[in-house]
């Protein structure tokens, strides 16, 4: 360095760097006032962020993961022809023919059927300035679109189990009541009782606090709007019962095939609000009401339980549910309000009501399911209903070879149930807990035919045909924000549905 300015410039640099010295060893000073001031209270410390961020939610789909994927769909729906049944001539049981002559003609039993494809999708969008301050953290892209996906599985999961775009619920009907006992503390009035019964979606949509689910318009990110269904029936006409002090309010309604779960609205007449969503046909009150929910008169006199105004196809419980399909269905007896009918136990270690949908299976279509999915309820009570003490122990014992010491495992758990009424020595049958078949619910999955059906021609009895399927787009821009969605164009294609089975209004216990 030279020139006029060259010492004075020297000198600049050896003044700060001294006074950067001197700084170190005044905050290193023990006694010294200014250390004092500088504390973790100040908000000068470092930030331990971990990256990426910890994705803490459930993507649980079994029946998504079971059912097939058969790519190769082309045009509006996949078109198959049936043949039920074949019917000979004569007596079925009897097949003799005369020396000489020729047996008469056979006959079939034939449909055409038809499944359309819809398509199923969700999009996100992150800003540009989300993308730079996510830098050094996680590709927030990526991530999003990860997330935009599993949002797609889970909704494609409760469109295979429970969508409905063919059995219209209808009406729900009026509710039956009745006031009996003592001891409640339910004031005393004259109530009005309506009901709505819901399907699947209808059960999922809806919460007390969020209310029943009618229909829900929707602005797509194209600024185009469309109507989705929530799954609920029309409401019932209004019930009425006189309760004095102390009498508890019993309430119940025929059983609606097809609905899962019910609403029950009460209050005066013309003010009756949603107090209680059950999955059995019947409930009761003994106490004061909440009545801070929904208003009954919030709902129009309409059916959205099914989804028409979009394209849509049958989940396994419509298609189950669906009388002409033929597959099993049984909905339990109303029982006392409030309690219902639960599991009975056969007393040697299996459930009746299973072993009948069982043998039905059997004497219909020999066919048996190859999976049972139920709610946590159910795998609780059909655990409890067969591990008695006549049918096993419910403490199992485990040498640990590494401590020499025994170690117990209490407890007990069913994994399969076993099915006798099937060809040869019979068939073990997993049961699979799912984390949206409704309480009071047990769908029972086949995913094959038997060696009997020759010539089936049926690799898969349910499969999800694709049109095309997962696929991404990448919009273009039109705000500073990268807009992008995940889509697939498919249907359920149910092949053999009198291969399923729905048991329901199943009460706990």
């Amino acid at each position: 360095m030279c020139g006029p300015f060259a010492f004075l410039e020297i000198k600049k640099m050896s003044t700060t760097q001294n006074t950067i010295d001197l700084m170190k060893g005044a905050l290193a000073a023990a006694d010294d006032a200014l250390s004092k001031t500088v504390s973790t209270g100040t908000g000068l410390v470092a930030y331990d962020l971990q990256a990426p961020a910890k994705n803490l939610y459930p993507v649980n789909t079994p029946i998504r993961n079971i059912i097939p994927r058969v790519s190769g769909g082309t045009g509006l729906a996949t078109n198959w022809r049936q043949v039920s049944a074949i019917t000979g001539s004569g007596f079925d049981g009897s097949g003799w023919v005369p020396e000489g002559q020729r047996s008469g003609r056979m006959s079939y039993t034939t449909a055409n059927k038809a499944a359309t494809y819809v398509t199923l999708g969700e999009e996100d969008q992150v800003t540009f300035e989300a993308v730079s301050a996510a830098r050094t953290f996680e590709d927030i892209q990526a991530t999003a679109t990860m997330r935009m996906m599993q949002k797609l599985f889970l909704k494609e999961e409760s469109a295979l189990l429970g969508g409905n775009t063919s059995l219209a619920l209808g009406t729900t009907p009026t509710p039956t009541l009745s006031a009996a006992g003592s001891g409640a503390t339910l004031p005393a009035a004259t109530y009005s009782v309506i009901c709505v019964a819901l399907t699947y979606e209808g059960f999922r949509n809806s919460s007390l606090a969020g209310g029943v689910a009618t229909s829900l318009s929707i602005t797509g990110a194209d600024g185009q709007t469309y109507t989705l269904n929530g799954g609920s029936a029309q409401k019932s006409s209004a019930g009425s019962q006189a309760v004095t002090l102390g009498q508890t309010l019993s309430c119940s309604v025929a059983a609606v095939r097809g609905a899962v779960a019910y609403a029950w609205f009460i209050g005066a007449s013309g003010s009756e609000k949603l107090e209680k969503i059950t999955t059995i046909n019947s409930t009761t009150f003994s106490a004061a009401l909440v009545g801070t929910y929904q208003a009954a008169s919030a709902l129009t006199a309409a059916d959205y339980s099914r989804n028409t105004t979009v394209p849509a196809f049958d989940g396994l419980l419509t298609n189950a549910f669906i009388s002409s399909n033929g597959a099993y269905f049984n909905s339990l007896a109303t029982g006392t309000a409030g309690t219902g009918t639960s599991l009975t136990s056969s007393n040697r270690g299996s459930i009746v009501e299973i072993d009948t949908m069982l043998q039905a299976m059997w004497d219909n279509y020999q066919v048996s399911p190859t999976a049972f999915f139920v709610n946590s309820q159910e795998l609780k009570n059909i655990t409890t209903k067969v591990l008695t003490n006549g049918s096993g122990p419910l403490l199992q014992y485990f040498a640990d070879p590494s401590v020499g010491a025994r170690v117990v495992a209490a407890g007990g758990g069913i994994e399969f149930y076993y099915n006798p009424f099937c060809m040869g020595s019979g068939i073990k049958i997993p049961i699979m807990i799912h984390p949206n078949v409704p309480a009071g619910t047990i769908v029972a999955y086949c995913d094959n035919l038997p060696a009997q059906y020759l010539s089936n021609n049926v690799p898969n009895v349910a499969e999800v045909k694709t049109r095309v399927d997962y696929y991404q787009i990448d919009w273009p821009l039109r705000t500073r924000a990268r807009e992008f969605g995940v889509y697939t164009e498919q249907v359920l294609a149910v092949y053999a549905p009198f291969t399923l089975g729905v048991i329901t209004n199943i009460a706990n216990g």
